[in-house]
């Protein structure tokens, strides 16, 4: 057959096309149909068998529950030799396909949401558990996939070159799609640059998908395969030694693909993946083709620094070292730093240039690329620092850290990570006073409850904590003092005390203050055991609003209270006072069939 590979197979199973037919017939190394990366006999082996354990541990407990719900809905199940598919009616109907990757590890698709993101859905788990009820079929039906698909081998290999050509001939006549990527890959192969490049246009073109002027989420998926078929296309010219012509229409493509991304919903990251590839079928182009590196360093500068670096191909110009050599690199370095210059807080020239600066080794650039925009919270202070000391020029990334405190305008909005930094460094100094004197500062400034718990650590460390605390504590109560007291959002003078563990002390602040539930609840659970009848108020209080609520994180939440209110009744002695309490409750809540079910396991 005209451009097969000598020795190259024609295999075929029962759930083949025309088209898989053709692609038996590329080159070794060409992607294959989804599915025929595995021999027969691979398959075989994978197919062996599964349990219910193993689609429950596939999918997690939570599908696999709402798959027994789909049951009913499976239909039109198909088995192979080493797959099985359906259809399940859902919201919408789904296609579904469930294989084996290996003994006892199951893996399939779907086309819901929920499977499209890599999930294995309650879909799959219904295919799954409707193939164990029909288990002893099952291999019947495995063998007579493989017979099926051995008679469409050996009647294909039996037809001669015309009848094989007849065929593809009335199969290109009924699917257009098809007849459309085989004219691409005729064009590619004859290198027709004018019809490729046309079809690419076609291919990357978003109105055909676009129904109120951009693709939405349930077409993205659908217009990324077709991008797709367009960078297969340009990497089809470089393997047919039109590599030259494949560097022009990867830098085309790549302008359309930057305009198409921003009218197409990509959150599943499909046209990033299209991306991606474009830029790899660029590179293996430059490769063969060994443009002239001064104008590739132009390129890749202008590419980097332009609106086409969008992410999406996301082009690293040090991949292209080997093919630039000295004097491309040279070039390289020049533009780079001359757009640094020209705009020395841009954030592509940055990158730019640390990328540069970094490769060569030379750090006094990276730090003067960090230093020429230092942000007033002291992150970019941080950045160099950190690169000074990879350098083992601990001196000097000591004093870019504290500079980045003495500048920073705000130190309530300070980078916590710097003010970590720099009190590590000097407990490693073993200058304790001043990593105290640091944190104090920051707490001043921020009076939070991390803030308060480096402070706690680092005076404990220097043997200060008592003195620290007192002032940390004053400064709380004040703020506790000016607020309004609210459920929610309650003061951070009552959560130190907390973790402080002085409980007293937290119960007094709380009283006097203000307190939010959560603080409340933290209170009475630490409380507990020396106050019953202090935290048996707060547990009754909280229990209120619950009972007016469903769902079963709430039934949930309700018994553990219940469950502290009866501890509460045993240490008062008031064990009769719960029960009656209790079967009120369960009176007024009965219909709540979930939470009587919770109640009964808890013996509530």
């Amino acid at each position: 057959m005209p451009g097969a590979e000598p020795g190259t197979p024609l295999v075929a199973t029962s759930r083949w096309g025309l088209e898989d037919l053709v692609r038996a017939w590329q080159r070794p190394g060409e992607r294959q149909p989804r599915g025929q990366t595995q021999t027969a006999r691979e398959q075989r082996k994978t197919m062996e068998g599964f349990t219910e354990s193993d689609l429950r541990a596939s999918a997690g407990s939570r599908s696999f529950e709402r798959g027994l719900g789909y049951l009913d809905a499976v239909s039109g199940v198909e088995v192979g030799d080493g797959w099985v598919t359906a259809s399940v009616h859902g919201t919408e109907r789904y296609e579904v396909e469930l294989t084996l990757d290996g003994p006892g590890a199951l893996s399939g698709e779907c086309d819901c949401p929920y499977g499209m993101e890599g999930n294995f859905c309650k879909h799959l788990v219904a295919l799954g558990l409707t193939v164990l009820a029909r288990r002893e079929s099952l291999p019947r039906q495995r063998k007579a996939a493989r017979d099926r698909a051995q008679g469409l081998d050996g009647w294909l290999s039996g037809l001669s070159k015309d009848a094989l050509l007849a065929l593809v001939r009335e199969q290109i006549a009924e699917d257009r799609q098809l007849r459309r990527r085989l004219e691409l890959r005729a064009a590619s192969a004859r290198g027709d640059l004018a019809a490729v490049r046309a079809r690419i246009r076609d291919l990357l073109d978003v109105s055909p998908f676009a129904q109120y002027g951009y693709v939405a989420y349930a077409d993205a998926r659908a217009y990324a395969d077709q991008a797709g078929q367009a960078v297969s296309a340009i990497g089809a010219l470089t393997g047919s030694g039109r590599a030259d012509g494949a560097i022009t229409l990867a830098r085309e493509a790549m302008r359309l693909l930057a305009d198409a991304v921003e009218t197409v919903d990509d959150s599943d990251g499909w046209l990033g993946q299209v991306g991606a590839d474009l830029a790899e079928v660029h590179l293996e182009a430059c490769r063969a083709a060994r443009p002239d590196p001064e104008e590739l360093a132009r390129w890749l500068v202008g590419h980097v620094l332009g609106d086409l670096d969008d992410g999406l191909t996301d082009i690293d110009p040090l991949d292209y070292e080997e093919i630039l050599g000295d004097d491309g690199m040279a070039v390289l370095r020049k533009s780079a730093v001359e757009a640094w210059r020209g705009n020395r807080r841009g954030w592509a020239e940055k990158y730019l240039m640390e990328r540069l600066a970094k490769a060569g080794g030379d750090v006094d650039a990276v730090v003067a690329v960090h230093a020429a925009d230092l942000v007033p919270n002291g992150h970019t202070h941080l950045v160099i620092a950190q690169e000074l000391d990879a350098a083992r020029r601990p001196d000097e990334a000591l004093r870019w850290a504290e500079r980045g405190i003495q500048d920073a305008r705000d130190l309530a909005a300070v980078d916590t990570a710097l003010v970590d930094y720099l009190c590590d460094r000097y407990e490693r100094a073993d200058r304790l006073p001043d990593a105290v004197a640091l944190r104090r500062d920051h707490f001043a400034a921020r009076r939070t409850l991390p803030a308060y718990q480096r402070l706690r650590a680092a005076a404990r460390a220097a043997d200060c904590w008592p003195a620290e605390r007192e002032g940390a504590l004053a400064l709380l109560r004040a703020d506790a003092e000016q607020r309004q007291p609210s459920r929610y959002g309650g003061p951070v003078l009552v959560d130190a005390l907390l973790d402080d563990e002085d409980t007293d002390a937290a119960w007094e602040a709380a009283t006097d203050t203000g307190a939010d539930d959560r603080q409340w609840l933290t209170l009475a659970d630490q409380a507990r055991a020396a106050r019953p009848a202090d935290a048996l108020g707060v547990y009754r209080r909280l229990t209120g609003p619950l009972t007016k609520q469903t769902g079963n994180a709430v039934y949930e939440e309700l018994v553990s209270l219940l469950l502290s209110i009866r501890d509460c009744h045993r240490r008062l002695g008031s064990t009769e006072e719960f029960t009656a309490y209790a079967t009120a409750l369960r009176t007024a809540q009965k219909r709540k069939r979930n939470l009587m079910r919770l109640m009964d396991a808890h013996g509530l």
